[in-house]
């Protein structure tokens, strides 16, 4: 059962000129009733939504390869698009489209004014369950404790929808105006995106060419601010497998003749990782960082402190791979590492015999940098695996992902005081800019496709919120304040010409205003000579 509490504080300090600016519009409601109003519908119909969501197995394809034939997807569909069809909101358009053998998408269009476009993005397909919950919670099981919503899916990234179009209706009840808004919801993120291009070329005319993409996909420093994520990483995958014999024989009569297939294993990854520092080593992993990305890396972790690491369940006696907390947030958006994700061929140590293995596969994730080639950085890792192995080892590479990462462009002056207003007015913090190290297939497509937009990425997923593992929650004040920011820049979008004009015409004002200086009588003239 859900256990409600107070509507939150969401406004603690307001920006200059928040209700003064003509162009803001938030005109018929007050800033504090259209808080509350944003507070209310999360708690009355967006939680419950979510509750109900959670308890849905929907798994991306690359986890259930049934998915089409459970069903589960489709009802993560169903419950969501009927949600949104059910929302008052004038001319709000709610499609779900189905392209033969490929995941459903979400389609949904709410006309504004002028002719400019919003595209709003979120996905509703979910990572598999993971062990290691805690006990009372689970993957499927949603439990309110507090300011949390645990249970898979609920942050990562089901909210989306529900805080989308919530922004858009709270938005509009304000007084309040915004350009023509698209919102897509995919469900194959989590698998790679794959199946979103084929929707976005069949429902290019529908869609139009937006101005301002919003993706609330993203990860947040804290859950005190407004964060705009400026970069992802790419990733660059794929199983190598490691065979010495056809077949497992006594470890005692072998061991010493024929080589560990797990030994080889670690000699072919001391070609791709320093194994005392983690680094990767070749050079054909890395590219350079911009000095922008330098510089918020060090605000972003003046402002995070220890939290930057302290936030992950640490072992007793464990500490980062850095001291400087700038250089943790470099390797954590820019520079390359690479992770073991599974493996096969080793026996649970329950089962395990004195036996030299026939084999050992290790499935590796190589995160790398937001502007490195995914295609090419799969390409050179495969040859570094492959290419002449200890003892004439058969070792072959099946890649299997090779995902773009993602820098954005450079933030427009209206987008960047939108933000920072939205967050004063929401928060009582201003906004803070930096990488993740996740990554949005979806990013990197939309960028190509509409080079002239504006991107601002934000999300939910702050300090253990652990999307991907076990104990995933949702912060509901935080979504709640980011439905109020979203609505914020919505608003600001659409005045955007005239907000950018606004310090132009003040420096201008200021010129006319100005009085010449009067020159002083020259010592010892006297007036009317």
């Amino acid at each position: 059962m859900l256990r409600r509490f107070p509507p939150s504080p969401l406004v603690r300090r307001r920006p200059p000129g928040f209700h003064r600016d003509p162009f803001l519009a938030m005109e018929t409601m007050s800033q504090q009733k259209f808080t509350s109003f944003v507070d209310q519908t999360w708690e009355s119909s967006i939680v419950p939504q979510l509750v109900d969501y959670i308890r849905i197995p929907n798994k991306s394809p690359a986890f259930d390869k049934g998915w089409a034939e459970a069903g589960h997807m489709d009802r993560a569909v169903d419950l969501i698009a009927d949600w949104c069809k059910a929302q008052p909101i004038d001319g709000l358009q709610v499609e779900v489209h189905r392209l033969p053998g490929r995941t459903p998408l979400i389609y949904m269009e709410v006309p504004g004014d002028g002719d400019d476009c919003v595209l709003l993005y979120g996905h509703l397909d979910k990572q598999p369950e993971m062990v290691g919950w805690f006990e009372g919670l689970g993957p499927w099981e949603p439990v309110r404790k507090g300011d949390k919503l645990y249970g898979r899916g609920g942050a990562d990234d089901g909210y989306a929808a529900f805080a989308s179009l919530t922004a858009i209706r709270a938005l509009k009840e304000a007084g309040g105006k915004h350009a023509r808004c698209v919102v897509i919801i995919e469900a194959c993120e989590e698998s790679g995106s794959y199946d979103l291009p084929f929707y976005i070329d069949a429902l290019k005319d529908k869609i139009g060419t937006p101005s301002l993409v919003i993706c609330l996909d993203s990860g947040c420093g804290n859950y005190d601010q407004l964060w705009c994520t400026t970069s992802l990483r790419g990733l660059a995958g794929g199983d190598v497998r490691i065979e010495v014999l056809t077949e497992g024989v006594h470890s005692g009569d072998a061991s010493g003749i024929v080589p560990s297939s797990f030994r080889v294993l670690r000699e072919l990854l001391g070609r791709l990782e320093d194994s005392s520092t983690g680094r990767i080593l070749p050079k054909e992993f890395h590219m350079p960082i911009p000095a922008q990305r330098q510089r918020q890396a060090k605000v972003a972790g003046k402002v995070l402190g220890e939290s930057l690491w302290r936030r992950f369940p640490w072992s007793p006696g464990m500490k980062p791979m850095a001291k400087e907390l700038a250089e943790l947030v470099l390797n954590r958006t820019w520079r390359p590492f690479v992770e073991i994700i599974g493996m096969d061929g080793v026996p649970a140590t329950s089962a395990a015999g004195n036996v030299l293995r026939p084999f050992t596969t290790a499935k590796l994730s190589l995160r790398i940098p937001p502007t490195a080639e995914p295609k090419a950085c799969v390409a050179h890792l495969k040859k570094v695996l492959t290419d002449k192995p200890p003892y004439g080892a058969k070792v072959t590479f099946s890649a299997e992902k090779a995902s773009s990462g993602w820098n954005a462009p450079e933030l427009a002056s209206w987008l960047e005081l939108a933000a920072e207003r939205a967050s004063q007015a929401h928060f009582g913090k201003g906004c803070v800019y930096m990488g993740e190290g996740g990554t949005i297939p979806f990013m990197g497509m939309l960028g190509e496709k509409f080079p002239a937009a504006q991107f601002f990425i934000t999300g939910v997923l702050g300090p253990q919120s652990n999307a991907h593992g076990p104990n995933e929650f949702l912060h509901v004040p935080m979504g709640k304040r980011l439905t109020c920011c979203v609505a914020q820049i919505l608003a600001e979008h659409l005045v955007r010409e005239r907000t950018a004009a606004a310090p132009a015409r003040a420096k201008k004002v200021a010129r006319i205003g100005k009085k010449k200086p009067v020159k002083a009588a020259a010592k010892g003239k006297k007036r009317g000579r």
